[in-house]
């Protein structure tokens, strides 16, 4: 409601022509404003609501109290902030809250490891001053961060995995013989900020995607194969099919259907191949979902099943900025 009264008085006492008139037509105000104002308006008689030809019009009648509710409401005024300071000091000191209006942050720290020797990101091309060799970062501190903003200029020469859990950023030895690159974490659910930075340009000459075989990975997997500027591949675990029926699990199943239902159509039109298919087949059908730290539990070695890999066509960068 604070954030609704302080929004509508900002209107009301600095909207053009406010002070010289001291009224505003209630249709500039959302439904919720209103309700704001009139309930203020009830609690301390400093406004009314006036009948004006076919509508109603909100009319000042003491401009000290509506100001100094203002004032408490937001400490300070937009142009008074400084704007080199974070977003969310710039929220707390308009609206008392860090949350008060946009308040995500400028960076997002993406924790990654590297599979193999010699991985290396590098922030421009051929910049060695701009190298982050990750390969080392691992031995030495086991997983480093890379901290990443949509328009940056980061990329590797080796596939990255994006895995789910934790468990397999952990160990690494559910990956398939010979496998190189990078491995990269993320907690459930694909962050916006994560994919509108692998939507900017090609980070990697592939993007491999390992998460739990049920609504939500399969979602995350079709939010990335829309927008994804590398080729992007599902990994299968080898024997999936013997693992689903002796280890899927119908209450996960349950609780991500609505994802899956969702996915399902978006994976299909987006040319996902037919083995991905034949899972989202296999785990409607038998009303099962697979959690991924099930690779553990396969008899069969890594070695027996490399990704899947769709080719597709590179986007060109064309019509991104450099």
């Amino acid at each position: 409601m604070s954030r609704s009264l302080a929004a509508a008085l900002v209107k009301l006492l600095e909207g053009e022509g406010a002070a010289q008139s001291q009224t505003c037509s209630a249709s500039a105000f959302t439904a919720a404003q209103r309700l704001a104002l009139e309930d203020l308006g009830r609690r301390t008689g400093a406004l009314r609501v006036r009948l004006e030809g076919r509508g109603s019009v909100y009319q000042v009648v003491n401009l000290e109290i509506l100001t100094s509710h203002l004032q408490n409401l937001r400490p300070q005024h937009a142009d008074e902030v400084d704007p080199t300071i974070p977003k969310r000091a710039a929220n707390i000191a308009q609206s008392r809250s860090s949350k008060g209006r946009a308040h995500g942050h400028d960076l997002h720290y993406l924790l990654v490891k590297s599979i193999s020797e010699g991985v290396v990101w590098r922030n421009q091309p051929d910049d060695v001053d701009h190298a982050f060799d990750l390969a080392k970062v691992t031995k030495t501190a086991g997983a480093g961060v890379l901290a990443i903003r949509e328009d940056d200029r980061w990329f590797s020469d080796e596939p990255v995995w994006l895995v789910e859990n934790q468990a397999l950023f952990d160990r690494m030895d559910w990956l398939p013989h010979g496998s190189r690159g990078t491995v990269a974490y993320y907690a459930g659910q694909l962050p916006g900020r994560v994919l509108n930075w692998l939507a900017y340009r090609l980070r990697a000459p592939q993007v491999i995607i390992f998460p739990d075989y049920d609504g939500v990975g399969l979602l995350n997997y079709a939010r990335l194969l829309e927008v994804c500027r590398s080729p992007c591949t599902f990994w299968l675990m080898p024997g999936w099919q013997s693992l689903l029926k002796k280890y899927g699990n119908h209450l996960v199943w349950k609780n991500t259907q609505s994802d899956f239902q969702s996915a399902y159509p978006r994976i299909k039109a987006a040319g996902a191949p037919e083995a991905v298919l034949e899972l989202c087949s296999e785990l409607s059908r038998q009303g099962l979902a697979l959690e991924h730290e099930s690779v553990w539990l396969n008899v069969a070695p890594p070695v027996a099943q490399q990704p899947h890999i769709r080719e597709v066509p590179v986007k060109s960068e064309s019509s991104k900025p450099a």
